[in-house]
């Protein structure tokens, strides 16, 4: 089982961290909603927002990719925590299947390479997000601590 640390101090930089990928990203898909509207749902046109290639279905999706992490960002139990690790696993297979069809027709959702970076950027910070996001009793935080610190407790 993997050892996630749980109630870490720096917790709340992290939910801001998070916060702000999702803010970004919400952004970013109203923007491109708008410069793409009335395209065709896959259009491999030269629409940018935000220094970022895009199309109404990846604007679409951003939107409410955006929303779901702002949530996620919001909340104080480890629904963020899980939703952080998806994210972040999304966003970095997304990258690397994204930058493999970059020059083909396959390429629906209209990446550029500059997408595919900041996608894979975004994807990191999300899972560093998530390793550290973890919200347990604090009686639980407290035994990780001594353990991972090895103070001893009790008579020697």
């Amino acid at each position: 089982m993997p050892h996630f640390p749980v109630n870490h101090p720096a917790r709340p930089l992290y939910r801001v961290f998070a916060g702000l990928v999702g803010f970004y990203i919400l952004v970013f898909g109203v923007w491109g909603v708008v410069q793409t509207w009335g395209e065709p749902l896959f259009d491999r046109g030269s629409h940018w927002a935000l220094g970022l290639r895009t199309n109404p279905a990846f604007s679409l999706a951003s939107v409410l990719f955006g929303i779901v992490l702002l949530i996620g960002a919001s909340r104080r139990s480890n629904l963020g925590h899980y939703m952080n690790l998806t994210a972040g696993v999304v966003f970095m297979v997304t990258g690397v299947l994204m930058m493999s069809v970059l020059q083909t027709d396959a390429n629906i959702l209209n990446f550029s390479m500059s997408t595919v970076i900041v996608s894979m950027v975004f994807g990191l910070l999300l899972l560093a997000t998530g390793l550290y996001d973890k919200v347990g009793p604090p009686e639980y935080a407290e035994s990780e601590r001594r353990e991972r610190n090895h103070v001893i407790t009790g008579p020697r």
